[in-house]
C-alpha cells in the first residue's frame, strides 16, 4: 500500500489547485480568497472521550468525533467511521470532500463526518450498543434533520443506526428518523441503498462510457475489482449482469482470477461460506492473486474499491488499464494521478465514483420527513437519473475549462458553495 497521505491536507491542496482557475469569474478577489479561507476550516469541530461501563464491569475510555464542515447550501451529512485509527485530520479531510460532492451533484446538503476510535471486530455486540448510543447521546444537541444528519461508513451499519436512532429520539423525546441515513427498513431505510454506492458507480461509468472509444461491439469490457466488500460486489453483480466480464477480484486476504469471466454471486456465495476470497481460492480451486497483481492486470477497467492509496508507484508505473475508477474515497495519492495521466490512463474520482452513496442519503432523507417508501425501482429511477445529471454537468466543465474530472467536479462544488456564502453574506 502506498504512504498514507493527511486527507485533510489532499482535500485543501486539491482546493488550491483549483481557486485560481475559478476565481477568474469574480471580480472581488479579496473576498472570494476569504471564501476559501473560511471554506478550509470546519464551522464546529465536536469531540469528547466516551467512558463507557463494559459487560464486564470495567470502564474504558473512547475517543469520539463528529466534524461539521460548511451548511451554507443545506444541513450538513456524512459518515460515522468506527476504526481503530481513527483521527481528527481525517474526518476533517472526509467532511471537505463530502461537501464538494453534496455541491457538485447539487444535493442540498453540505458536508460533515464523524466516528469513534474503536475496533468493533474486539468489542462485544452488547458493549459496542453502549458505546454507539453514548455517542448518540453526545451528539443529540448537535444534529437533527435540519441540522446535521448522521450516515454509515467503514465499522458502521443498518444496526449502528438504529441504536444511534433509539438513543437520540429517546434524549429529543420526539420522533426523527431523518436525522439518521441507511437505517433497517423497518425504522424508515431504503429500497436500494445498500447497493447504492456500487450501483451508482456503475450507472456513471455506462454515462462515461457512451462518450469513450473504449466499446466494442466485438467483445466484452474486461474489469478487475480491488475490494469485495459492500460496494465492490454490488458494482460487479450489476457490471457482470450487464454483459461486463469480471476477471479478476481481491479482498483484504487476496483474491481470485479467471480470464474468461467470474460468476460473481457463486463468488458471493463462496465467500459467505468460507470467510474470504484466499479461502476460497484453497477450497474451490481457482487461481488466486494477490492485490498487487490484480491491479497490474492487462484489462480494460480497473476499480478501486478497499480503501485508501491503494496504488503504489511502482504499480501506477505498470497499471495497463485504460481506465481507473476510486470507488473508495482517497483510492489514489496526487503522484499516482499524474503516473496514470501521463501514461494516457483516465481516472474517474471518488467524487464522482461513490456520490451515489450521498443521494442515497437525500433520498431516504427525503422519503423520512413525507413519511413514504418509494419501491426499489423508483428508488434506483431516481438515483440515476441525480447521478447522470451530475455526472454530465461535470462532463461540461471537463470540456470547457480542459481539465480532469477531479478537478471539474471541485471546480463545479466550489463554484456553488462559494456562490451560497456569498449570497448568505457569510464573508
Amino acid at each position: 500500500m502506498a504512504k498514507v497521505e493527511n486527507l485533510f491536507e489532499t482535500v485543501k491542496n486539491n482546493l488550491d489547485l483549483i481557486a485560481p482557475l475559478l476565481s477568474t469569474e469574480y471580480s472581488d478577489k479579496k473576498r472570494f480568497n476569504n471564501i476559501i479561507r473560511r471554506f478550509k476550516k470546519p464551522q464546529d469541530v465536536l469531540k469528547k472521550k466516551l467512558v463507557v461501563k463494559l459487560a464486564n464491569g470495567k470502564k474504558k475510555t473512547f475517543q469520539s468525533f463528529r466534524i461539521q464542515h460548511n451548511d451554507a447550501r443545506g444541513p450538513f451529512v456524512g459518515g460515522t467511521r468506527y476504526t481503530p485509527n481513527l483521527n481528527e485530520e481525517e474526518l476533517k479531510g472526509f467532511a471537505v470532500l463530502e461537501s464538494i460532492k453534496t455541491s457538485a451533484f447539487d444535493i442540498p446538503f453540505g458536508g460533515g463526518y464523524g466516528g469513534v476510535v474503536i475496533d468493533r471486530n474486539k468489542i462485544p455486540k452488547r458493549d459496542l450498543e453502549r458505546i454507539t448510543k453514548l455517542y448518540s447521546q453526545f451528539l443529540a444537541p448537535h444534529i437533527g434533520m435540519w441540522k446535521d444528519i448522521i450516515s454509515t461508513n467503514v465499522g458502521t451499519n443498518e444496526e449502528t443506526m438504529a441504536w444511534m436512532l433509539e438513543s437520540y429520539e429517546k434524549k429529543r423525546k420526539f420522533h426523527s428518523p431523518a436525522t439518521f441515513s441507511g437505517k433497517p427498513l423497518v425504522l424508515g431505510g431504503s429500497l436500494g441503498a445498500i447497493e447504492a454506492v456500487g450501483v451508482g458507480a456503475f450507472y456513471i461509468l455506462q454515462e462515461y462510457l457512451k462518450h469513450s472509444n473504449l466499446v466494442s461491439r466485438f467483445r466484452k469490457l474486461e474489469i478487475a475489482i480491488s475490494g469485495f466488500g459492500k460496494n465492490g460486489y454490488s458494482f460487479a453483480k450489476i457490471a457482470a449482469n450487464q454483459g461486463f466480464k469480471i476477471v479478476a477480484v481481491t479482498d483484504s486476504s487476496g483474491g481470485v482470477v479467471k480470464s474468461d469471466g467470474l460468476e460473481v454471486e457463486e463468488l458471493k456465495t463462496n465467500k459467505n461460506k468460507f470467510g474470504s476470497l484466499k479461502e476460497v481460492s484453497l477450497m474451490v480451486g481457482m487461481e488466486a492473486i494477490d492485490d498487487r497483481d490484480l491491479l497490474k492486470l492487462p484489462v480494460d477497467i480497473i476499480v478501486i474499491a478497499s480503501g485508501g492509496n491503494q496504488i503504489t508507484k511502482e504499480i501506477a508505473e505498470n497499471i495497463e488499464a485504460k481506465l481507473v475508477l476510486e470507488i473508495s474515497d482517497f483510492g489514489l495519492t496526487r503522484e499516482t494521478e499524474e503516473l496514470l495521466k501521463n501514461k494516457n490512463i483516465e481516472v474517474l474520482p471518488d467524487v464522482l465514483m461513490n456520490t451515489g452513496g450521498l443521494i442515497s442519503t437525500h433520498l431516504e432523507w427525503v422519503q423520512n420527513i413525507h413519511g413514504y417508501r418509494w419501491g426499489r425501482e423508483d428508488f434506483n429511477s431516481k438515483l440515476r437519473s441525480a447521478l447522470i445529471r451530475g455526472f454530465n454537468e461535470i462532463r461540461n466543465v471537463v470540456l470547457e475549462k480542459k481539465i480532469s474530472y477531479r478537478q471539474a467536479s471541485y471546480y463545479l462544488g466550489l463554484k456553488r458553495i462559494v456562490e451560497a456564502m456569498t449570497l448568505r453574506g457569510r464573508v
